[in-house]
């Protein structure tokens, strides 16, 4: 088996998530909605799940909805805004969702990335002033901005963007997902209108995910049915998938000292990387601590992915969610060009990593590199 060294992408669900999750399915199978017996132990269920997230998010449980998935929490962020800024460092699910909405007619601005992976504020002051300009604004305008880089660890600017939100009168959306339970949360989740995480970012299961907002920031349902989630999101909801969600909220403090941890690992590998030549992508700015970005002449990004597969290591070349496209990605091409998105390899390192794993994968390196 593999050592796996791609946190970013997916993370293996705890021994408490799967203890809370089998013990859910035992006695909680029912409907959440139904009024009989069965139906009211799933809902008592969700319903401490919700207040569990909503501690953890700085909001009021009623302002919490489970989502199948994050990407469906960003896209209900975008669904009821009149007028969308944002960039290419965005998960695609942000990205690609405001691409479609402009092709619909919707106005949407992608400002540009600085080299270091981080945002331009003036950049994103002025395309809200173009969209007043020009009349597109409307009655409710949304910067879409990533807390943590799925790519790089970077970590953005959110108080800069929550003042500057502020003086325009426009609401922020912040992409959580890799910020929780990696880096210190607490200030940058009270910077936002609304929010999406995702359970099994944090150790927990798959096909569950969170839209939380403030108070009279409710989104537009993507979709019509039943009133479940204050018929903003249709749908029975799992709740054991929700036992499973909030286990691992309740692990964050374990897992965020986990991936601290990891820093030291980083620090080694990089200092490897850079004796072969390579560059690290964002290592300018504050990012997360167990995240690596980097490039080494002479390799492309998915041909290294496929070496190290074949030596026993779990890595990625970007996104998992645009994992085999032929397309590099397009955070590292708004950052740094086309050439060098290309050449883009991942290493984010969990909770139990040490040196040694980035002695030995930096070992593998340099015998690629040699080969190279």
């Amino acid at each position: 088996m593999n050592r796996y060294l791609d946190w970013n992408a997916t993370t293996p669900p705890s021994g408490g998530v799967l203890e809370a999750m089998a013990a859910a399915r035992e006695v909680a199978w029912g409907n959440p909605s139904s009024v009989h017996g069965h139906g009211r132990q799933a809902r008592k269920l969700l319903e401490s799940a919700r207040e569990t997230a909503a501690g953890v998010l700085g909001v009021h449980p009623r302002d919490v909805l489970f989502t199948g998935s994050a990407t469906e929490a960003n896209h209900l962020a975008l669904s009821g805004a009149s007028s969308i800024v944002t960039s290419w460092l965005e998960h695609p699910s942000v990205s690609k969702m405001a691409e479609e909405y402009r092709a619909r007619g919707r106005p949407v601005r992608f400002v540009p990335a600085r080299p270091d992976g981080t945002i331009e504020l003036e950049a994103v002051r002025a395309a809200f002033e173009e969209l007043k300009e020009t009349g597109e604004l409307g009655g409710r305008p949304l910067l879409a901005l990533l807390a943590a880089s799925h790519e790089t660890g970077v970590l953005q600017p959110l108080e800069g963007a929550r003042a500057l939100c502020d003086e325009l009168g426009v609401e922020l959306h912040v992409d959580a997902v890799q910020l929780l339970g990696r880096g210190p949360h607490n200030e940058s989740l009270a910077c936002a209108d609304s929010l999406s995480i995702a359970a099994h970012k944090i150790r927990g299961p798959k096909g569950i995910g969170v839209f939380a907002f403030r108070c009279g920031r409710a989104p537009v349902p993507l979709g019509r049915g039943g009133a479940q989630e204050r018929g903003l999101r249709p749908g029975t909801q799992d709740a054991a998938l929700a036992a499973g969600f909030e286990r691992a909220l309740r692990e964050l403090e374990e897992l965020r000292a986990g991936f601290a941890r990891a820093e030291a690992a980083r620090g080694l590998l990089e200092a490897g990387v850079r004796e072969l030549g390579g560059t690290v992508h964002g290592a300018e700015v504050p990012r997360l601590p167990h995240v690596s970005n980097f490039r080494l002449p002479g390799w492309q990004g998915d041909e290294l992915v496929a070496a190290l597969d074949l030596r026993g290591w779990s890595v990625s070349s970007g996104s998992a969610c645009s994992a085999g496209t032929a397309e590099p990605s397009p955070g590292i091409e708004a950052m740094l060009g086309r050439e060098a998105a290309r050449g883009a390899l991942r290493v984010s390192f969990g909770p139990d990593a040490n040196l040694r794993d980035a002695e030995q994968i930096l070992n593998e390196l340099r015998k690629l590199a040699g080969a190279g």
